[in-house]
């Protein structure tokens, strides 16, 4: 196996420095024109507004993005988030500790996505269909725990850190840095990184090569689920209240993102980078649009050009690539 993939690497990993770069050259032409048709689009403020905006995106396309390179997907990000953001808020707002609660929430994630990746790996089960239905267990889950009613009174301890700065840089965006430079790491640098591209090119193949299928496919929910929860922390921080319906349609923005990145939707091939440029090219979209008073529903209509766009380009590419 290492010696296929050895001499596979090179033509893989030009084909995603193109796709990267075409990307970045997607979204350089994005602010271009925003910036013609609205002053206030390249302002610091406004760009920090938008990788701030971005940012709750981006925790949940990089665990997405790791789904998808390994052959999967994962609807349920949304109301993994929402279960998490409820949950961790009840505790904080019961007196526990926020790191605690904190270091709780993130489990819950972790726990949903063990729960999809057994499904999955030891129960065979359609990735489809198992996070399907857990869209709408761990939804209804939150609701019932709720009563369907938001909890408010956060501490203003966990408000002040989701809310503050670094040397002007928001938080949120710092945190994203972190947690995409660590989703880089693990998909280039170690060798769960490898087990991710090989089960998602060929889980029978990298089986008989001695890869632990099973591990990585929970591997990969279980890191998903968790940046879910990471992304959920940090709305209701900013909201100052976690509702059970938080993060519908998240799972939609996240593979979107993951797409226009780069990320083959058949599995085996991904960018963290692109990914991130991916959610940042959907944030300045809406961000430009909103600027230019543009309804929502037109905005809805150029993330879905964009994203048929993406994957034609990606087609294209890969013909020539391949």
């Amino acid at each position: 196996m290492n010696t296929t993939a050895r001499n596979a690497a090179p033509p893989l990993l030009s084909r995603i420095r193109f796709r990267d770069a075409g990307t970045v050259l997607g979204l350089i032409l994005i602010c271009a024109i925003f910036a013609v048709l609205t002053p206030t689009f390249l302002t610091v403020p406004n760009l920090l507004n938008i990788l701030q905006q971005s940012s709750i995106n981006a925790c949940i396309a990089l665990g997405m993005t790791l789904v998808i390179i390994s052959g999967g997907i994962d609807l349920s990000v949304g109301p993994v988030a929402a279960l998490s953001a409820v949950l961790g808020a009840a505790m904080m707002v019961a007196g526990v500790p926020v790191p605690l609660a904190i270091l709780a929430a993130i489990a819950i994630g972790v726990a949903c996505g063990f729960l999809n990746g057994a499904l999955i790996a030891w129960g065979g089960l359609q990735p489809f269909i198992v996070t399907l239905g857990g869209l709408s267990l761990y939804r209804a889950l939150a609701l019932i725990y709720t009563g369907g009613t938001p909890i408010f009174g956060l501490p203003a301890e966990f408000r002040a850190f989701t809310n503050g700065n670094m040397m002007g840089i928001p938080n949120p965006v710092l945190i994203v840095a972190v947690l995409a430079v660590s989703a880089w790491v693990v998909l280039n640098k170690t060798p769960l990184g490898e087990y991710f591209m090989a089960v998602g090119g060929n889980p029978e193949a990298a089986r008989v090569a001695g890869v632990p299928v099973t591990l990585t496919k929970l591997s990969a929910y279980m890191i998903s689920g968790a940046m879910a929860s990471v992304a959920a922390l940090i709305l209701i921080g900013r909201l100052g209240a976690a509702e059970p319906t938080l993060g519908t349609l998240w799972e939609l923005d996240a593979i979107a993102a993951a797409a226009i990145g780069g990320a083959s939707l058949m599995g085996g091939r991904g960018s963290i980078f692109g990914t991130l440029i991916g959610c940042i090219i959907l944030g300045a979209l809406r961000n430009g649009l909103t600027l230019m008073n543009v309804q929502a529903f037109y905005q809805l209509l150029a993330t879905g050009i964009i994203i048929i766009v993406a994957m034609l380009i990606d087609r294209a590419t890969s013909g020539k690539q391949g």
